[in-house]
């Protein structure tokens, strides 16, 4: 691939990766876009680093890519899991004769994988997880192989990164929206001002360890404050000194 090409190209695939709506779909588009850019890629899987350091493949385009990715985080040990934590990629040149992470490469051999190539998905900001390249046969990815792929990364955390703060933005105001609506039901049913429902939803979120959404979605099914500690509290929160539901 040409320079002229490859640019051409990969602002081509950036605007598609980037134009999914929601970090779900963008992440499956990543999955399967890289099967099609990465010419020694026969199956991929995106893994995730959630909070408290945790992982998990968030899309695949095989079976094989998540029983393999499965495998790393069941040993901790393995490609992805370093590309993370450590620098930006690890190749696997013949996975049955890897010894930087021997049980996970035993158990990858015996799912058909020959090579991989983890790549680091990450922003100026925080790294978002690693791209799992599998190729089936052995030494799969040379020099332009690995050039794609890195690349094709620098795009997908781009995109996956503008994705997941769009989703966050969106849950934020659908938050927002049905604790507004929490705080209407309150009001009526209890006669409560509009910033002591607020104080009201919060104190019950604070007693009970809940969200202050998940709150505010039970009051707008329920049409009442929840129960604190079963029937024979009469659906009335300690401290909260709410009157009489009318």
């Amino acid at each position: 691939m040409d320079p002229e090409s490859s640019g051409e190209f990969f602002a081509l695939l950036s605007r598609r990766l980037s134009a999914e709506p929601e970090e779900t779909t963008t992440l499956q588009t990543v999955a399967e876009k890289a099967v099609e850019v990465v010419p020694a890629c026969d199956y991929c899987a995106v893994s995730s680093r959630r909070r408290r350091s945790h992982v998990e493949t968030v899309a695949s385009t095989s079976d094989v890519a998540n029983q393999s990715d499965a495998l790393q985080y069941a040993l901790d040990e393995g490609p992805c899991l370093d590309a993370i934590s450590e620098q930006e990629s690890f190749l696997v040149e013949d996975v049955l004769h890897e010894k930087r992470w021997p049980r996970w490469s035993a158990g990858a051999a015996k799912l058909g994988i020959g090579s991989i190539l983890s790549v680091r998905l990450f922003t100026d900001e925080e790294v978002l997880g690693a791209l799992n390249l599998y190729a089936a046969k052995p030494h799969g990815y040379d020099q332009e192989n690995i050039d794609i792929a890195l690349l094709f990364a620098v795009h997908a955390a781009t995109a996956i990164s503008s994705a997941r703060l769009v989703s966050g933005l969106q849950t934020a105001l659908q938050s927002r929206h049905m604790i507004g609506v929490a705080q209407g039901v309150l009001m009526e049913r209890y006669g409560l001002s509009l910033d002591r429902s607020f104080e009201v939803l919060r104190r019950f979120s604070s007693h009970t360890n809940t969200k202050l959404r998940d709150v505010a979605n039970q009051v707008v099914a329920d049409g009442v404050l929840p129960e604190v500690g079963g029937p024979q509290s009469n659906g009335s929160l300690p401290a909260a000194g709410l009157p009489t539901p009318t």
